[in-house]
């Protein structure tokens, strides 16, 4: 099995990553490492708050450094997702590079022009702390579908910063991908909405530890069965974490023989600052 470097980028999880998904060893290393990450947030035993992302799924923060981040995202029936105030058509300010550890997720590109009757208004997003304000702009569009494209289990894609798309998961309720973003020092984080829908803010919603744990867990042990990959950080399901009494996701049971999670890194992001939301 493949090992993950951690040869450039300030030595971060970003660059390990990267590395491997350029390297086209992606699928050799990065089912385990998501594996173990999963088994650690199922049992109790990391300190990366799962958060209920309003375009549909589960969000780990894994790493944010910087201009930098790496997250779990977690498509799970385990989880009810946070509901959102405009629409599921965004853009980020960010590139984004992202691998399919398992599922189908489908990311369809919006037409967005400023001629003809507008049908969406456009919302800068901006965020300070857990709090996200979606600020009503000036700007009006008209939006329509655009391509569509679906990528599988051990594929790769990415999507460049300011390419308005939404994204959804097909055929089963379940996907999971690894999720690379890099900060561009244009553009900002956009979502369409109502024309008539004003300003305002909305709280991120960690997810509930229970909740998060059998959704972790349940992502977990279907990156080992997709990889066939032994269960060595995956605990066996005698014990439900969501369980009263058994050792769940308020649980500090570390055993040494188990790799440690990679641990998050300092978020130097200015108090108000574009948002990672999208």
């Amino acid at each position: 099995m493949t090992v993950m470097r951690f040869p450039d980028l300030n030595g971060g999880v970003y660059g390990a990553v990267y590395g491997e998904i350029a390297a086209g060893t992606a699928a050799g290393s990065l089912p385990a490492w998501a594996r173990d990450v999963l088994a650690d947030v199922a049992w109790g035993r990391s300190p990366i708050a799962p958060v209920r992302h309003p375009l549909g799924f589960l969000c780990l923060p894994v790493e944010r450094r910087g201009e930098l981040g790496v997250c779990l995202h977690i498509w799970s029936p385990q989880v009810a997702p946070a509901p959102s105030t405009t629409s599921l058509v965004h853009c980020h300010s960010w590139d984004l590079v992202s691998f399919v550890l398992y599922g189908k997720v489908r990311n369809m590109r919006a037409r967005v022009v400023e001629e003809g009757p507008a049908t969406h208004r456009v919302f800068e997003v901006l965020s300070r702390g857990a709090v996200d304000e979606l600020r009503a702009t000036g700007r009006t569009v008209r939006y329509s579908p655009g391509d569509a494209a679906t990528h599988r289990t051990g594929e790769t894609y990415s999507l460049p910063a300011g390419a308005f798309h939404s994204t959804f998961i097909e055929d089963e309720p379940d996907a999971a991908t690894v999720a690379l973003g890099r900060q561009t020092a244009d553009g900002g984080d956009l979502s369409l909405g109502p024309l008539d829908t004003p300003t305002h803010q909305v709280r991120r919603m960690n997810c509930d530890p229970d909740e998060a744990a059998r959704a972790a867990l349940r992502s977990a042990q279907r990156i080992a069965a997709e990889y066939s990959l032994p269960p060595r950080s995956v605990p066996a399901p005698s014990a439900d974490p969501a369980r009263p009494g058994g050792t769940g996701a308020g649980a500090a049971r570390q055993s040494s023989s188990e790799p440690a999670p990679p641990r998050p890194g300092p978020d130097d992001t200015p108090a108000l600052r574009r948002s990672g939301r999208p």
